[in-house]
């Protein structure tokens, strides 16, 4: 993208954030005390533009001080922490009033091929359905705001109609006030065919300035938001560093701001672990604008390779062991991006890998286009498999 072009994608939406109180009123989005808000699609929940995304977050305290800050919006998991994450929020949580905060939690579905992404015959809505009921426990809740299905990355996994007919019954029931999912790859894919189902009311999506030449995912994301569907994006920064060793990071702050300069996010989940990264966050709606220096950190890391991947799945038919690579991409930056060891363990041990995934291949027949050394990267994050479970926390 040259300089001209960078610019105008960048500043895609800034009419909406400005202080004006009519630029503000035609994107749907108002500014009070110092939050901009913006409106999470058809849900019609009135948000500030900067959420909380909690993975990695155990410290109850840094919670009340989003809280009292002013954030709003909390996006937990069924699996992070191994439960602990919803047990620590149900016990924040019970000593405010219920309105005055927004839970959205996610399930992952079981029987997922992990080829294609596609739902199966192995897929048990009432196994998801028992693990969102374990979920309302840890919370202490008779119901969440958000129900995500996690992680989605087909077509067909966003109309499997067996799920369908049970999250439609968990939100008739009173379960779940809106319903929606995460995806982290084929992106663009999954995005486009919610956009045309008409079932979901929020999609939690990886956005950030290393996709600003990705034509297909902007315009899934806009054919989405004139849908009415709430648009969350996480992995703004683009996992942070551009190195394992995390000498060398990104501008996060100014990543974070290209994210919400797309009029089509309504909100960003950046998961802050210290009252630092909170106040850094939050501090990004003082001026939403990106300064001279922003724009040129980000035009310099754009095409960086960084520790993030695209999820574009062009990877997937080149692996001649068919391996899951953008799964394993994202553990990597778990690894060293975020130092999310739990997370990273539970994801790479999901994949039913063999000990040594490619050790029989000469060379590796995957041509990342970030430029990314796929097998090196595999070798060193495929060794959490081997790791025990009790290193971390029960």
């Amino acid at each position: 993208m040259d300089r001209r072009n960078f610019f105008k994608s960048a500043a895609l939406g800034a009419s909406g954030v400005m202080l004006g109180k009519t630029a503000l009123a035609s994107s749907g989005s108002e500014q009070e005390s110092h939050l901009v808000y913006r409106t999470l699609g058809r849900t019609g929940l009135r948000i500030p533009v900067v959420s909380m995304g909690v993975m990695r977050a155990d410290n109850p305290n840094l919670v009340r001080a989003a809280l009292d800050r002013g954030v709003v919006l909390f996006d937990t998991a069924n699996n992070y922490q191994r439960g602990n994450n919803e047990r620590m929020l149900g016990e924040v949580f019970k000593d405010y009033p219920r309105d005055s905060f927004i839970v959205a939690t996610k399930v992952k579905p079981t029987g997922t091929d992990r080829q294609t992404g596609h739902l199966t015959s192995e897929t048990d809505p009432e196994e998801f359905d028992r693990m969102f009921r374990t979920s309302l426990e840890r919370l202490q809740m008779d119901y969440v705001d958000i129900l995500h299905v996690h992680a989605l990355s087909s077509r067909q996994a966003v109309t499997y109609e067996p799920l369908l007919k049970k999250l439609e019954q968990i939100k008739q029931d009173g379960r779940a006030r809106f319903i929606g999912f995460s995806t982290h790859k084929n992106m663009p894919g999954v995005i486009d065919e919610a956009a045309e189902s008409g079932f979901y009311d929020v999609i939690l999506t990886s956005y950030n300035f290393q996709m600003a030449d990705w034509k297909e995912m902007n315009d899934a994301l806009e054919k989405a938001a004139a849908a009415g569907i709430g648009l969350i994006a996480m992995k703004t920064m683009a996992g942070a560093f551009f190195d394992n060793d995390r000498t060398r990071p990104i501008n996060v702050k100014a990543a974070l701001k290209w994210a919400l300069l797309n009029p089509n996010i309504h909100t960003a989940i950046p998961g802050y672990t210290s009252f630092n990264e909170l106040e850094e966050s939050f501090s990004v709606m003082e001026d939403l604008n990106l300064s001279d220096d922003e724009m040129k950190d980000l035009r310099l890391a754009r095409d960086e390779a960084s520790l993030f991947c695209l999820g574009c799945n062009d990877c997937l038919g080149q692996c001649r062991k068919g391996l899951s690579i953008p799964d394993l991409m994202r553990g990597y930056m778990y690894t060293y991006g975020y130092r999310a060891y739990a997370e990273a363990r539970a994801l790479v041990t999901s994949l039913g890998l063999p000990s040594e995934p490619c050790s029989d291949c000469v060379e590796c027949t995957v041509t990342c286009r970030r430029g990314y050394q796929v097998a090196e990267r595999i070798s060193r994050v495929a060794k959490w498999k081997d790791v025990p479970a009790d290193l971390f926390m029960a």
